[in-house]
């Protein structure tokens, strides 16, 4: 009997408000669609320990504390979400959608947060492994426009995510992270223009799919 294929993990990053969660649902589905199983997941988050952290880390009332000490439990969260669900998932062949993953540790707690990069790439080897994406999807749009999406999915109240909330030069810094991150690694990042419509971006994420991963479907 022929080994299983691995499967494929797939991660969205970028900015607030560019459309990550409805990109990964539009992707899963067109998957779906040719009969391949597809587990969708999300960072921080993805098993019901990461849950937790997420719900503490994002909490407006949660105590300041070291960008540090922050990728720490960002870090945990990840230990166990690849644990409970993304290594089974890839073991038994699933596509794996994960609306971020470590590119956002690299830039929210290093780039932004002052963390050195090579402290996160030790954690990054001890946590991950070799369980890299094998193609992310760096959605970029410009920060005024993200927030203002935002807000606009809060109703009109104002933002209170202790991410979302902060001043704009910082989410200006965020965006040229991701971007230099896809620069830095062309192989493995596609950058998306998140500002057309979603059809558009959709149909330009299922060709880099389509080219990068072409393999995953034989």
């Amino acid at each position: 009997m022929a080994a299983l294929r691995r499967g494929r993990l797939i991660t969205l990053e970028g900015g607030e408000g560019t459309g990550k969660s409805t990109q990964t649902r539009l992707l899963a589905e067109r998957l779906h669609g040719l009969g391949h199983e597809v587990v969708t997941t999300r960072e921080p988050g993805g098993s019901p320990f990461a849950e937790q952290v997420r719900a503490f880390i994002i909490a407006a009332s949660t105590a300041p504390h070291a960008p540090m000490a922050e990728a720490l439990l960002f870090l945990a969260a990840r230990a166990d979400h690849l644990a409970q669900r993304i290594r089974p998932a890839l073991e038994r062949g699933a596509f794996v959608i994960c609306d971020r993953f470590t590119d956002s540790t690299l830039v929210y707690q290093g780039l932004a947060g002052g963390v050195p990069p090579a402290t996160l790439e030790a954690l990054d080897r001890l946590v991950v492994g070799d369980d890299h994406p094998d193609l992310t999807l760096v959605l970029d749009l410009d920060p005024v426009e993200g927030l203002a999406r935002a807000l606009t999915r809060s109703g009109g109240k104002q933002l209170d995510d202790r991410y979302e909330s902060r001043e704009i030069d910082y989410h200006r810094r965020l965006r040229e992270g991701f971007l230099t991150i896809a620069r830095s690694e062309p192989a493995r990042c596609v950058v998306v223009d998140a500002s057309e419509s979603e059809p558009r971006v959709a149909s330009a994420i299922w060709s880099a799919v389509s080219e990068r991963l072409a393999g995953a479907w034989v």
